[in-house]
């Protein structure tokens, strides 16, 4: 509420101008609420989630004040489309199929097991299944998620072995146990040659590949997960629009759709 009261009191008088503006305001509603705590010694946790907020909330207007409003502004600004390579990354579907939507995902994000749960099969069904789409999945996995960078690797070493999707769906259905003593049970429960798999994982192998994913992800603006770029198909890189976050079926559909009209025009 307080943001939204004095964004809108302050519309027009210049970002910056407002940030310092609320930061002001916010230096004293912090001051009288810590002192109004520490006076009623409150322990209560919606109390104290308050005020955290309000100190992580103080944290970071300072740092769009160091760094520059417009600089911060221009760091998380969501690109319309976006260029990515395809070459030699697990892909499903035709491999001539006229679209390709390029997944760039993380197994142990919320959002990205949504789209799994609630988007893709319904994806996979009406547009790869039928040819019309293939889909390539490149890993970004993610700083806060400790496990990520794991269970990227025990698909991929699932893949040496011809099972990657079937590794990358177990792993997306235990989002809550991707700690590494999980992983050779999901191997063994796909059939995996277990001694193969442990000498995989247990390695360096596909680190840097993954590491490559997430770099050329943050590079062209792809900082959160999951995003999709869809695109016409192509031997390498695919250039198309963004969709960014755990969309509906419609999302997909209605730029899939555009660009299928697309191709049969030229």
């Amino acid at each position: 509420m307080l943001w939204y009261l004095y964004a809108e009191t302050w519309k027009g008088k210049g970002e910056l101008q407002m940030v310092f503006h609320v930061k002001a305001v916010l230096a004293g509603v912090l001051l009288i609420t810590l002192t109004a705590c520490d006076q009623s010694q409150v322990d209560d946790d919606s109390n104290q989630a308050i005020l955290q907020e309000l100190k992580q909330i103080r944290t970071l207007l300072e740092r769009i004040e160091e760094k520059g409003l417009s600089a911060s502004a221009k760091a998380r600004a969501i690109p319309r489309t976006a260029r990515l390579s395809t070459q030699g990354r697990p892909s499903i579907g035709k491999a001539n199929a006229p679209i390709t939507i390029v997944e760039v995902s993380d197994y142990q994000c919320p959002y990205c097991k949504r789209f799994v749960d609630s988007t893709y099969p319904h994806l996979k069904r009406q547009y790869i299944d039928t040819g019309k789409a293939r889909l390539v999945f490149k890993d970004m996995p993610l700083g806060i998620h400790k496990h990520a960078v794991k269970a990227a690797q025990a698909a991929h070493c699932a893949g040496d072995q011809g099972k990657y999707w079937e590794m990358h769906d177990i792993l997306f259905k235990n989002t809550q146990r991707l700690d590494v003593k999980y992983l050779p049970e999901y191997a063994n429960i796909i059939k995996l040659d277990h001694e193969k798999f442990v000498t995989c994982i247990n390695s360096d192998q596909h680190l840097a590949a993954i590491d490559s994913d997430f770099k050329q992800a943050s590079q062209k603006g792809l900082t959160g997960t999951p995003s999709f770029v869809i695109g016409k198909t192509t031997t390498d890189v695919i250039s198309g629009d963004v969709i960014r976050g755990a969309k509906p079926l419609a999302s997909f559909k209605s730029v899939i759709d555009k660009q299928l009209k697309g191709n049969k025009r030229e």
